[in-house]
C-alpha cells in the first residue's frame, strides 16, 4: 500500500519507508476501515474528524504523530457515536496492557490473560 492510498500526507517520511512503523498503527488503520465498511460512519465524516485532530494545537507540525492523531480521531468518533466512551477505551487499553505483561514471551496476547478480568478470576477459582 502506498502512502497516498493510506491517506498519509506527503512529507511524513521517506517515499520508500513503510506505511506503518508499528503494528498498532496498522491495527488502528484497519479498525477505521472495518467500522466504515460496517456503515458506522462515512469517509467524509471520518476525514472531518481526522482533520480536526491533525489541526489541534498539540499535534506535531511535522506530522510525526499522524497515527496518534488517527487513533485520537477514532476514539473521539466512537465516543460521539455512543459506541465506546473514553473511560471504556482506557479500561480496555489497561486490560490489554495487563494481559501483555501477564503473557509468557512468545505466546499470543489475549485479553483473557488479564489477571483482573472476570474470565481470569472465574477460571482461577474452583
Amino acid at each position: 500500500m502506498s502512502r497516498h492510498e493510506a491517506g498519509i500526507p506527503a512529507g511524513t517520511g521517506a517515499p520508500d519507508a513503510p506505511v506503518f512503523a508499528e503494528p498498532w498503527q496498522a491495527e488502528a488503520f484497519a479498525m477505521v476501515v472495518a467500522l466504515h465498511e460496517r456503515g458506522l460512519f462515512g469517509w467524509a465524516e471520518w476525514a472531518e474528524r481526522l482533520s480536526a485532530e491533525v489541526r489541534r494545537p498539540e499535534a506535531a507540525a511535522d506530522g510525526s504523530d499522524y497515527y496518534e492523531r488517527w487513533l485520537a480521531a477514532l476514539e473521539r468518533l466512537l465516543a460521539e457515536k455512543g459506541l465506546a466512551g473514553h473511560d471504556e477505551v482506557d479500561a480496555v487499553a489497561a486490560a490489554w496492557a495487563r494481559a501483555a505483561h501477564a503473557t509468557p514471551h512468545g505466546q499470543p496476547i489475549v485479553l483473557e490473560n488479564d489477571p483482573e478480568s472476570a474470565h481470569s478470576l472465574s477460571a482461577a477459582t474452583p
